[in-house]
């Protein structure tokens, strides 16, 4: 393998590495979530307000990280972020009550902001644009596989060691991927896309003192920002479309072990670990198959990553719901399915919103898509299925991620004719 080759390969196994230790950390919580609340003495809709509160920490704090990432070095930023989540996560040991465990659980929300908010972007300069969609999808084979890692590790280790000691295991390699991560060679922004935009916001041969070159420069900044971002439908509807299909992920992620292990009889260990295999066989295949499905589309149709993305949220909707209402045989393949056609879309719907942006402003447009899919998404999920939940049932809350996959699935369809042509060996995109 030559050495070009091997450099941008490295990276992107380290970077996936440690994206899979951040969803391993977070998702550890929802297999523990029963013992918890037993030792706290807490409702659902506490429970719910963790992983809340988490995301909303999460939330407000990528605005801030992306605007750093687009002029500073990624490399170093994600290495203290790194440092950062683990050493929180190490001190789990310390939470006695629900409020230490909530202060804990929103400044790891704050490391872990650091790290998806950039490690995209540095992904995404490795590689051309137009194979991006693979890319990606291997990028993102975190997500289900260090999702089940936490499921699985919860699941297990809580019962026999107590609901802290998983957090350990998930925490320790963090060190070691963040070491790793200081000796990456951080790629030329932008240097695969097709689409070269300017860095610099001062425009040319701009005279001035320090203090008016730093207003000037950040004024063509936010006025960039608001043309880039505010008026790009393009990266509307899939930000939009992504904070609908969070909504239902989110939720089903908190709570589908809770919901088997208290509303079907499964045991603790029973669930976490159904669910976890569920997650992880559907997600590798999931992100592999939606990535290489949006990029084999996209010579043909321009708005391939949106297609893809909206007809996986839309086919999942009647399995979802067989899933959920079906006691028997049914219920755990339907589960499989529902999960596959939701994690379908991670790649593609990834890819869509990178390349809805120059490589500029692209830490800083994800840093936005961020704020907004997890304020419409995921911070509000759990909260508010744990409250019908507290007031129904859980089976009646898996109502809202159900009517969250349709919405997703409409802004997608709607959001096609917006996609940008993307450069294909030399050729620009189809259009529809």
């Amino acid at each position: 393998m030559a050495q070009s080759d091997l450099q941008p390969r490295t990276a992107l196994i380290v970077l996936t590495a440690l994206n899979l230790l951040n969803y391993a950390d977070r998702n550890v919580l929802f297999a523990v979530q029963p013992l918890v609340q037993d030792e706290f003495h807490l409702t659902k809709e506490q429970i719910g307000y963790l992983t809340s509160a988490f995301l909303g920490f999460y939330m407000i704090a990528a605005p801030f990280v992306g605007p750093l990432a687009d002029r500073y070095s990624r490399k170093l930023i994600i290495v203290l972020g790194a440092l950062f989540w683990s050493g929180l996560t190490l001190l789990t040991a310390v939470t006695h009550n629900y409020t230490e465990l909530l202060v804990r659980h929103t400044l790891v929300g704050i490391g872990e902001a650091t790290f998806v908010t950039i490690a995209p972007t540095f992904v995404a300069d490795l590689f051309h644009e137009n194979v991006r969609g693979r890319i990606l999808g291997v990028f993102y084979l975190a997500i289900p596989v260090g999702s089940a890692a936490g499921y699985l590790l919860g699941g297990y280790l809580a019962p026999h060691h107590g609901w802290r000691f998983p957090f350990y295991i998930a925490a320790a390699p963090g060190f070691v991927l963040a070491l790793a991560a200081a000796f990456l060679t951080e790629p030329e922004r932008g240097q695969f896309d097709s689409r070269k935009d300017e860095a610099d916001w001062l425009p040319a041969g701009f005279q001035g003192s320090a203090l008016r070159r730093f207003l000037v420069r950040n004024y063509f900044f936010l006025k960039k920002l608001w043309s880039d971002l505010v008026l790009n439908p393009a990266f509307l509807t899939s930000t939009l479309g992504m904070a609908f299909m969070t909504y239902s992920l989110g939720g089903i992620q908190v709570w589908m072990p809770q919901f088997l292990y208290s509303e079907r009889n499964y045991t603790l260990e029973a669930a976490n670990f159904m669910f976890g295999i569920v997650i992880v066989i559907d997600g590798i295949f999931a992100a592999l198959i939606g990535g290489w499905l949006g990029d084999y589309l996209l010579p043909r149709m321009k708005s391939s990553y949106y297609f893809v993305s909206a007809v996986s949220m839309a086919l999942g909707i009647p399995v979802m719901v067989v899933a959920l209402f079906a006691k028997g045989r049914a219920m755990v393949p339907a589960i499989g399915v529902a999960a596959f056609f939701l994690l379908l879309n991670t790649a593609p719907l990834n890819a869509a919103v990178i390349n809805s942006v120059g490589a500029h402003i692209r830490a800083t447009a994800i840093a936005v898509n961020i704020f907004i899919i997890h304020i419409l998404g995921d911070v509000p999920s759990p909260t508010m299925m744990g409250w019908v939940a507290d007031r129904r049932s859980l089976q009646a809350a898996f109502i809202l991620p159900i009517i969250a996959m349709g919405i997703s699935s409409a802004i997608l369809f709607y959001g096609m004719k917006f996609a940008p042509a993307v450069a294909v060996d030399g050729k620009r995109a189809a259009g529809q």
